[in-house]
């Protein structure tokens, strides 16, 4: 399947947990997948329209404080309304604190999810909201089910993250197939 297409990870990261994040989805995808087909991207250095060059692309984003993006996300948020991702498959995952931002618990996630939904990208990776606690989130599903990405807490639940990540990239792999 590797010889199909490639994959390009974007990501944020401040305090370098969703980088991170990002290089163990790099690693896990590659070994799956027995090739190195994920490609990362820093955001803060790499431009979000070389999206272009890949089939399927990956979204790592955190969120700050009460529901705000991560700093070179909101830099660079009017290209996500613009990117060109119409055809392209594309996963997200996000990076909150659910004890001390219950209410915002992965917020930018889906304002990511709500920013790229429209330019006809199909958008695989919901992840369910089973083993979290928060009171309110910007990333779930209209179901109220599922997070519209894998929902990663490295400062409350750091010690299930790489199992998190790990069971995502099957389920990837399984909805690439």
């Amino acid at each position: 399947m590797s010889d199909t297409f490639s994959i390009g990870l974007f990501y944020g990261s401040t305090t370098c947990y969703t980088e991170m994040a990002a290089e163990k989805i790099q690693a896990r995808l590659n070994a799956l997948f027995d090739d190195e087909v994920v490609h990362l991207h820093n955001i803060e250095t790499d431009s979000l329209h070389k999206t272009a060059h890949y089939d399927v692309v990956i979204f790592g984003i955190s969120t700050w404080d009460f529901g705000e993006l991560q700093e070179d996300w909101e830099s660079h948020w009017e290209e996500t309304h613009s990117l060109p991702l119409a055809g392209k498959t594309v996963a997200l995952f996000g990076l909150g604190d659910q004890l001390g931002y219950a209410d915002w618990f992965q917020d930018a996630l889906g304002m990511l999810h709500d920013a790229i939904k429209p330019s006809g990208c199909q958008i695989i990776g919901y992840w369910p909201i089973e083993g979290y606690e928060f009171t309110a989130s910007k990333a779930l599903t209209e179901d109220g089910t599922h997070f519209v990405g894998l929902s990663l807490d490295d400062e409350n639940q750091y010690e299930q993250t790489d199992s998190r990540i790990a069971q995502w990239c099957e389920q990837l792999l399984t909805e690439l197939a």
